[in-house]
């Protein structure tokens, strides 16, 4: 987005080219930095020459998504409403409350578009539908609320033929999309995979005497390429996968590919040859598991799920990892105890 400058009404006029900066900002987007802290200013958006008659388009304030918004509509002359959604895009706002019928209102009203536009119709994103309840809205500013298209994409399509097509309306999730996610699951899942890997070079080092670097240098291998393994499971191969894998629920899908790189990993590769019988039920304890958590993780990252199917999903999940935790914990004792000789 060029310098932003200001008119006298109050407007910012933007144009649909990205620059360098903001090819940057996306890509760190994409790779999870800052992605929470990526927000414009919310107000009225001025993109083209557009006059009274021009249609408003409104939106998150997620810098990506606005970004996207304006890009998709190049060579329109379009009036963009940005709502304050704390810098969350529009689905997961509306799912929290965020785009909600009183942040359209009250942004509605603080712009003053009535003074704006001589017309009284305000397209918003259908995946706002949840959060937006239209006629409250039409009770209170006068602007008819019409819900286009799923995608920016098919907004140029939509302005030209004045409504959404069936297709406009169908909520793709395609393996390019999924693809596009990767990136951001990989990233919060290595950072759990740092703190996993301290405690797996103390419980590998451990001795009665303490912690011996010499033995964590040779156990540890073992357990950072299961724990990569159950990273891939969890966050590589459930995305990509996600339509073909068997069950509904995510962290089903997630035990699932858990327990199948587990298995190659652990007696396909020879893993398990240098382990003794507690430390491998540790490890089919453990692992598939973590990929089925990773997987559970991806829910929020997906348009194809809600949140009263999420709750329900965590109120069963929840315990049997709790269940894997402890057993876990225990599989793990017994092993230093048996290398040990004290049992």
């Amino acid at each position: 987005m060029r310098e932003e400058e200001r008119e006298p009404p109050g407007f910012i006029r933007v144009d649909s080219l990205w620059t360098p900066r903001d090819r940057c900002g996306a890509l760190r987007c994409r790779l999870g930095r800052f992605r929470m802290r990526y927000a414009v200013p919310p107000g009225l958006y001025a993109l083209g020459r557009p006059g009274p008659n021009s249609p408003v388009i409104g939106t998150a304030n997620y810098k990506l998504t606005f970004d996207l918004v304006r890009e998709d509509l190049a060579g329109r002359d379009v009036w963009i409403l940005v709502l304050n959604t704390r810098g969350i895009n529009v689905w997961c706002a509306a799912a929290h409350g965020i785009f909600s019928t009183e942040e359209v209102v009250e942004r509605v009203q603080a712009v003053r578009l009535k003074d704006v536009v001589s017309h009284r119709e305000l397209t918003l994103p259908q995946l706002c539908a949840e959060g937006v309840q239209a006629r409250r809205v039409q009770e209170q500013t006068g602007f008819a609320v019409r819900f286009g298209p799923v995608r920016s994409g098919d907004l140029r399509a939509y302005l030209a033929r004045g409504d959404a097509s069936a297709e406009m309306r169908k909520v793709r999730f395609n393996t390019a999309d999924r693809l596009v996610l990767v990136p951001i699951e990989l990233g919060s899942a290595l950072k759990l995979f740092l703190v996993y890997a301290l405690v797996a070079i103390l419980f590998t080092g451990l001795t009665p005497g303490g912690v011996v670097l010499k033995k964590a240098w040779i156990g540890m291998w073992p357990l950072f390429a299961l724990g990569l393994g159950a990273i891939a499971a969890g966050s590589v191969l459930v995305p990509i996968l996600l339509p073909h894998i068997p069950f509904r629920a995510f962290a089903a899908k997630g035990w699932l590919m858990g327990c199948m790189l587990n298995g190659v990993l652990l007696h396909g590769a020879g893993l398990a040859a240098a382990m003794d019988s507690f430390l491998i039920a540790a490890c089919w304890l453990f692992f598939p598991a973590a990929a089925a958590w990773l997987a559970l993780c991806f829910t929020g990252a997906t348009p194809v799920t809600s949140p009263s199917g999420v709750r329900r999903e965590l109120r069963i999940a929840l315990p049997f990892f709790g269940a894997a935790a402890v057993l876990t914990l225990a599989a793990l004792t017994l092993s230093r105890l048996k290398i040990w000789g004290l049992l």
